[in-house]
């Protein structure tokens, strides 16, 4: 059964890829596709552990992995397929991107700049024997291509693990190319 959040969020994505598809807002920025959406970049959460959130190589941009905040700021925790569904998974991922595009923005000062996402890395705490972690991943992924358009499609990895930081359920990282 499909929760209202999950539900709300699935209808969201149709109208964004849409839209998009249907060149309805070719002009917009990535920061206007964002508003659009109706969502606000958060601070970049502080790293915690041994790491900087972004580096820079060249013209690409390396984004550490980010697990997912509730709106009350707490991690999110639990294993998808046991604890959460795949669309509650879903929706920690796409707050994944949308934590990994603060922290891009924060490194490079505009999203207009970015030329393509490259790569995206999905991690899911899953029992054995789950096997949809390309849905769950799908949450990040297509908020890319929904504030990105064409320049948000990526090559991807999408796997299961035993265990994420913090107990979360989904961890996500980001590579992106951008404009010198």
């Amino acid at each position: 059964m499909m929760t209202p959040l999950a539900s709300a969020l699935q209808r969201w994505l149709l109208v964004a890829m849409a839209a998009t598809a249907a060149g309805l807002c070719p002009a917009a920025t990535p920061e206007e596709k964002l508003a659009a959406l109706g969502i606000q970049l958060p601070p970049v959460p502080a790293a915690i552990a041994n790491y900087v959130p972004a580096v820079r190589s060249g013209n690409l941009v390396f984004l550490a992995g980010q697990i997912a905040k509730g709106p009350d700021g707490q991690f999110l925790a639990g294993k998808v397929g046991q604890d959460l569904t795949v669309e509650q998974g879903a929706a920690a991922a796409r707050t994944c991107a949308i934590q990994l595009l603060a922290a891009l923005k924060a490194e490079i000062g505009d999203l207009a700049k970015v030329r393509r996402i490259v790569r995206v890395g999905g991690f899911v705490n899953c029992p054995p024997g789950f096997t949809a972690q390309p849905k769950v991943i799908n949450g990040a992924s297509d908020l890319l291509v929904a504030v990105f358009g064409d320049r948000g499609r990526h090559a991807r990895a999408a796997v299961g693990v035993a265990a994420l930081p913090a107990g979360a359920p989904v961890e996500v990282e980001l590579v992106a190319e951008i404009a010198e």
